[in-house]
């Protein structure tokens, strides 16, 4: 059974190979990619069952011993994360095979496919890993097909926006070797579970220094205020399903590394005050811009900065309720930020423009069909946390979390949580006036593309994608039960962590 934990990593590189040798032959590419997802999706299915039935699954690479060999470890939070990503991944990967994305003639067809397998096994070895040096391999794995994926085909204004994100994720980088090589100097070790006891024995300041930069690290890969900034550059200008999937799912690494280091490596008992005033400030400071934009695509990547407020509120609570609620929020982000981004690719390509003043002017009522809109709906009021959606659900959670937690911090992020959820309806119902019930004048010298693909449809496909992710939301909804008691088990191994240190020093289980 240890062999499933190195499948979700193993087939996509091969696979990635593979591809290449196909290079011209689209149909070929297109089914090995879909086909070796599928099979993913499935070993990630069958690694969550395996763990929520036996505990952490933790395979030897090498069959060297940790500390010293390499592990990778399946654990509640691990597998649970990995079956959504994957589940994302897949759909918005025939998302992009609907929109023609391997056609032959088109210059995206040689690179796009291994890019996208590499992309996949960058996020497995992510949430796998067992320790700091090969969380950095998968980021940077992650980080190399990124550069790739954000500059296909790409214009000046792409390949501008690509350079920041390709400094910005540099400089991450850096800080990110930097700080491996630091923790290694203060302890010996950069095994996860190892470090967890070694730490302890730090002076505090070491111990705070060491916590305060990797919180800056992965602050950058989250996308948190104020080191958000590349963001909203860099993502609207790639095509619809390349943004889907950075934004359901490389913001949430981020977030998932943040919260496994931080759980593991430097446990609290009280509220963690920087990582409050962040959340507070991520949340506000990107709602505020998000109904600042025009642009579709950038209103909704200030939307996913200001929810990633969210997902910290929960870790700075520091306690099982909280860290459940982060959990569960992460759960049902990756699902409907890959939804609206999904939708937004089929309102551009129905009315030729992300402008949501042109879209509004033009009349794009009579372009978009209305089943497009009923999407965005479900999707929209989800992320607004209208009941009884998978939003709700899981900002009820937090809340809860944070009164039951009690405090002057705890009240703070509590109100700061619900001044973002009415700040996201109104940058939803902005869209949905501008999208779906815009002026029925169009005004000729407005209209945007002449030359463009005004009033062209979408695939089948790329409708039957977005349809799925939008349904696999409601799933959550429908599950909310069993869902929670899987996040909360899950919080409860993070903040109590000798189960994950006793299956990884243990030896395989």
């Amino acid at each position: 059974m240890t062999a499933l934990v190195a499948l979700p990593v193993l087939l996509p590189v091969l696979a990635a190979g593979l591809v290449l040798a196909l290079s011209g032959r689209a149909t070929a590419q297109r089914a090995l990619t879909v086909a070796v997802l599928t099979a993913v999706l499935a070993d990630a299915v069958v690694l969550l069952v395996r763990v929520e039935r036996d505990g952490p699954v933790v395979m030897e690479v090498g069959g060297w011993p940790p500390p010293l060999g390499i592990v990778l470890v399946a654990d509640l939070l691990a597998a649970l994360l990995l079956v959504v990503a994957v589940l994302v991944a897949l759909a918005v990967l025939l998302f992009a095979v609907g929109q023609g994305r391997g056609d032959p003639e088109s210059t995206l067809a040689m690179p796009f496919h291994p890019s996208y397998l590499l992309l996949v096994a960058g996020l497995g070895l992510a949430f796998l890993a067992g320790d700091l040096f090969n969380l950095f391999v998968a980021f940077e794995l992650m980080l190399a097909a990124s550069y790739v994926l954000i500059t296909l085909n790409a214009g000046r204004p792409r390949v501008r926006a690509g350079m920041t994100y390709v400094m910005t994720s540099l400089t991450s980088s850096l800080l990110f070797l930097t700080a491996v090589a630091l923790v290694y100097a203060a302890t010996g070790t950069v095994n996860l579970a190892d470090l967890a006891g070694r730490t302890e024995g730090l002076p505090e300041g070491v111990r705070a220094a060491l916590s305060l930069l990797l919180f800056v690290v992965f602050g950058i890969k989250a996308a948190v205020v104020p080191l958000h900034f590349w963001l909203p550059d860099s993502y609207p200008t790639a095509p619809a399903p390349i943004t889907a999937v950075f934004a359901a799912l490389l913001t949430k690494v981020g977030v998932y590394a943040t919260v496994r280091v931080q759980t593991l490596l430097f446990p609290r008992e009280d509220l963690w005050w920087t990582a409050a005033v962040v959340a507070v400030a991520t949340m506000l400071l990107g709602l505020l811009g998000a109904v600042a934009q025009d642009d579709v695509n950038r209103l909704l990547s200030f939307t996913l900065v200001g929810h990633v407020g969210y997902m910290l509120l929960g870790l700075a609570l520091f306690d099982v309720a909280g860290l459940a609620g982060t959990i569960l929020y992460v759960v049902h982000h990756i699902i409907v930020q890959a939804s609206l981004f999904l939708v937004a690719g089929l309102v551009v390509v129905a009315t030729g423009t992300a402008s949501l003043s042109r879209m509004e002017r033009g009349g794009t009522d009579r372009v978009v069909p209305p089943g497009v809109g009923l999407l965005f709906a479900v999707a929209a009021l989800s992320l607004a946390g209208i009941p009884p959606l998978s939003g709700f659900v899981a900002k009820f959670a937090l809340l809860r979390a944070a009164v039951a937690h009690g405090g002057v911090g705890a009240y703070a992020l509590a109100a700061a949580a619900l001044l973002t959820s009415l700040l996201t309806l109104y940058a939803m119902v902005r869209v949905w006036r501008a999208a779906f019930t815009g002026s029925a004048r169009r005004d000729p010298e407005e209209r945007v593309g002449r030359r463009g693909p005004v009033g062209r449809s979408s695939s089948v496909l790329t409708v039957a994608a977005t349809v799925c992710t939008v349904l696999a939301g409601l799933t959550v909804t429908v599950g909310a039960g069993p869902l929670a008691d899987l996040s909360e088990r899950a919080a409860d191994a993070l903040v109590h962590g000798d189960v994950y240190r006793e299956a990884v020093l243990g030896g395989p289980r």
